[in-house]
């Protein structure tokens, strides 16, 4: 098996932490130029994987986030999410 060839985990199985050092990997060697031509289109198309799937992790904790929040002002509709350095402004 060629280093191209390389298999992959399912994103399923891999935490959010771990696809994202992999799609920073990625985005590095394909930034380098490193490999060729058929090697970078898969590594690619794994990292627009990669993406997608570590954008709708990052929606759901969100999501969770806000319900969590919205839990403990009773739902009112006041809730108002705020950036984090907002308390220091």
């Amino acid at each position: 098996m060629s280093k191209n060839q390389e298999v992959k985990s399912p994103l399923n199985d891999i935490p959010f932490e771990q696809a994202l050092k992999e799609l920073e990997a990625i985005v590095r060697k394909l930034e380098s130029g490193a490999g060729d031509l058929e090697g970078s289109i898969n590594e690619y198309v794994r990292g627009t994987e990669l993406k997608e799937f570590c954008l709708d992790k990052l929606k759901t904790a969100r999501l969770k986030v806000e319900s969590i929040l919205k839990s403990q002002t009773g739902g009112q509709d006041s809730l108002a999410l705020q950036p984090l350095d907002a308390k220091n402004s």
